[in-house]
């Protein structure tokens, strides 16, 4: 079950997620589901496949700043880096990073349960 000492647990900073919330558990706790919404990452691996990184770049961007305000660092941590690379539009392999990406978002989610 989702819960403030599950997320710490899983290393997401969740004092600053909880101040960016008001400090209102509850709000910020049924935000959460939203940040793993598959699609999101689905989104960004598909992009950086087919070499849209403008595209790419959009939806790392607001992926970004969702796992920024909810304080996920496991995530945030490769989302901000693909992010990084794509705003410089810098033709790289990025599975490194997607691969990590997903794992700590899958990491998550199974926690949750």
């Amino acid at each position: 079950m989702l819960s403030v000492d599950l997320l710490r647990s899983f290393g997401a900073a969740v004092d600053e997620g909880l101040e960016r919330c008001l400090d209102d558990e509850e709000f910020y706790l049924g935000l959460i589901p939203g940040a793993l919404e598959e699609s999101y990452y689905k989104s960004i691996e598909d992009l950086v496949k087919s070499g849209d990184f403008r595209q790419a770049f959009e939806v790392a961007h607001s992926l970004k700043g969702i796992l920024a305000n909810l304080a996920l660092t496991p995530i945030l941590n490769p989302v901000s880096e693909i992010t990084e690379g794509l705003r410089a539009n810098k033709d790289m392999d990025y599975s490194v990073l997607i691969a990590k990406m997903w794992e700590e978002r899958n990491k998550l989610c199974a926690l949750i349960g």
